[in-house]
């Protein structure tokens, strides 16, 4: 067990502001740590001293002479036009083979391993960083805030990478899920000290929040005995025959001392529309076509034939991969889509309030925060309440008399968020709600949708906040949207398990299919010469399938999210064009794969 980093005395500031203040924290080779503390804290900056980006004002860290750091870029690292197993060659070393191979364990394969890297999405770049990692043999991980912009896929499988990298990781993250996942230790910074927790983060937290309670419990105790002191002494120190007991007891005065106890940060308080429970159906879909209707009156469908039932008072998560229809359905439903076929019926007396970009970016640019929340708000709202509300999705003091038309994209959208929870409706249909908050605030936002008791229906990324809110899940995928038969825990199971299926089968391909230059291990009947010429073809083939696909994968990506009639047209041509080659491929291959299977040559 070496000791990978030890950090003695570390000293850093900012002006006034105290980062590292006789910090000490040592990594050793085979633990992984979750790097935790209030956001400017220091976290960052301790890494970038680490990587050796910034110095200490004093104290030292002490590397191991067989260090290898490997760090996670929040930067793109990327050229122009660079394809993602181009840039893995370039910043490696290694041969392609190699690249390949190690991109395979990211699910990196076809056009998103051999296309233009730049036109990856920031899951799929993020994949790409870490097969750059592992190519370089690194014994210690430095990982800032990995999971920012990964879907639910991809977290899951960076988290099945990291349960089995075998070296040590120094991870910086706000997601509590996947700490717990990932993590062994708990590294927390607080007022400028460092400290190590040999647990995983919620029993750090919890321990944190017991020693907060003993200190508190103990303070009291100091402080009644300081009070008892001091009137003795305030009492007795001017008489001659007690002033002698009086100093004494002033020594044992000055000796006693309370112990600092950081406060918790401010919490942000949300309350959600204040309505009478309903029951019953509050939608239905009745075999509905969801998708796009293009110039000239053609139709583009992201998925038909949905028979869904909402019922009130649930919270429904809309789940799947990004890309397969999520955000379509939602508006679809709401009625900001038109439907392609079938119908979308609401129940009575359902007042549906809608967050989505479409409608932030809407939003009347002549007023002031405070004027659009004012319009908003139940008539019966006090003006103290739309303050606090206004407080807790960060629109302050002088920020509430903002003009709307200045506020970034960021700021629109909590303040449609606030909007929303000023105002009557029954029904919340959320898109995304957390995209724009803070932990802290994310975490009261789940708060309020427990107490709400109207109907959510709303999709999100944040593990967590999922978990906690939803009571009912709906699955979109390869064209379907369906009532998913369990919940939100069943659903992150299912996908582990695919992910899962897939690595095994990944492994099951690397042991058939060695590395060039190894030789085959295959049936001896079978001259090494003609096994090695089999083989070469179907793996051709098989890297052709793979390309194939994923450029047809793409390109219905592309089709779903394209809003241009024309562009949506194309493409769906290109899918049908791919989708034939695709189907000669496979036939190849099976016909290989027979003659293959039935050669009887002798070495």
């Amino acid at each position: 067990m070496a000791v990978l980093i030890q950090i003695r005395d570390a000293h850093k500031s900012y002006g006034d502001q105290i980062l590292l203040d006789g910090a000490e924290a040592t990594l050793i080779d085979d633990v992984k740590v979750g790097f935790v503390g209030r956001n400017g804290a220091g976290k960052s900056t301790l890494l970038r001293v680490l990587l050796d980006e910034e110095e200490l004002e004093s104290g030292e860290v002490i590397k191991h002479p067989d260090l290898r750091v490997g760090y996670l870029r929040q930067h793109d690292p990327f050229q122009p036009d660079e394809s993602a197993l181009d840039f893995l060659m370039r910043d490696s070393g290694q041969p392609d083979w190699k690249c390949g191979e190690v991109a395979g364990q990211f699910e990196l394969k076809g056009t998103y391993l051999e296309g233009p890297v730049s036109k990856l999405s920031s899951g799929w770049q993020t994949r790409v960083k870490l097969a750059a990692l592992l190519l370089h043999d690194p014994n210690l991980l430095l990982l800032d805030e990995p999971t920012n912009f990964l879907d639910l896929r991809t977290q899951i499988l960076l988290e099945h990478f990291l349960r089995g990298f075998r070296q040590a990781c120094l991870i910086v993250s706000h997601d509590r899920t996947f700490l717990m996942a990932t993590c062994t230790h708990t590294l927390d910074i607080s007022r400028g000290k460092l400290t190590m927790y040999p647990g995983k983060i919620e029993a750090f937290l919890e321990n944190q929040k017991a020693q907060r309670e003993h200190d508190r419990r103990v303070n009291t105790t100091v402080i009644t005995k300081q009070q008892q002191l001091q009137r003795f002494v305030d009492k007795n120190r001017g008489s001659p025959k007690t002033s002698s007991q009086a100093r004494s007891k002033q020594k044992q005065l000055d000796r006693l001392q309370t112990t600092e106890i950081e406060v918790d940060e401010a919490t942000a308080h949300i309350r959600a529309p204040i309505v009478e429970p309903r029951q019953g159906p509050a939608v239905r879909c009745m075999n509905l076509d969801m998708g796009y209707v293009l110039e000239g009156g053609d139709k583009l469908s992201i998925a038909s034939g949905i028979d869904l039932e909402i019922e009130h008072g649930s919270r429904t998560a809309i789940v799947g991969d990004n890309g397969e229809g999520k955000t379509t359905l939602l508006r679809t439903v709401v009625g900001s889509l038109e439907q392609l076929g079938g119908g979308v019926r609401w129940g009575h007396h359902c007042k549906i309030g809608t967050y989505a970009q479409h409608v932030y970016t809407s939003l009347p640019e002549h007023q002031t925060v405070l004027d659009y929340l004012e319009y908003k708000a139940n008539p019966e709202t006090t003006d103290q309440h739309v303050l606090a509300l206004a407080g807790a999705l960060l629109f302050r003091d002088s920020h509430v008399k903002k003009k709307i038309k200045v506020l970034s994209g960021g700021e629109r959208a909590r303040l449609c968020l606030a909007g929303l929870l000023l105002g009557t409706y029954n029904i919340l249909v959320l898109d995304e709600p957390g995209n724009h908050l803070d932990v802290e605030t994310t975490e009261a936002l789940a708060q309020a949708l427990l107490a709400y008791k109207g109907t959510v229906i709303f999709t999100a990324h944040d593990r967590s906040f999922m978990q906690r809110v939803a009571t009912f899940v709906i699955e979109v995928r390869d064209g379907r949207a369906r009532n998913y038969i369990g919940d939100y825990d069943a659903y992150l199971y299912a996908i582990n398990k695919e992910i899962d299926e897939g690595e095994r089968h990944l492994k099951s391909k690397k042991s058939k299919t060695p590395p060039p230059g190894k030789p085959a291990k295959g049936d001896h009947r079978i001259s090494q010469r003609d096994q090695r010429k089999f083989q070469k073809k179907i793996g051709n083939l098989e890297r052709k399938i793979a390309r194939i696909d994923d450029v047809k994968r793409q390109l219905n990506k592309e089709m779903l999210e394209t809003t241009d009639a024309e562009e949506a047209l194309r493409l769906h041509n290109e899918v049908a064009d791919i989708t034939k080659e695709l189907g000669e491929a496979e036939e190849s291959w099976l016909e290989l794969q027979e003659e293959f299977g039935e050669s009887d040559f002798t070495a």
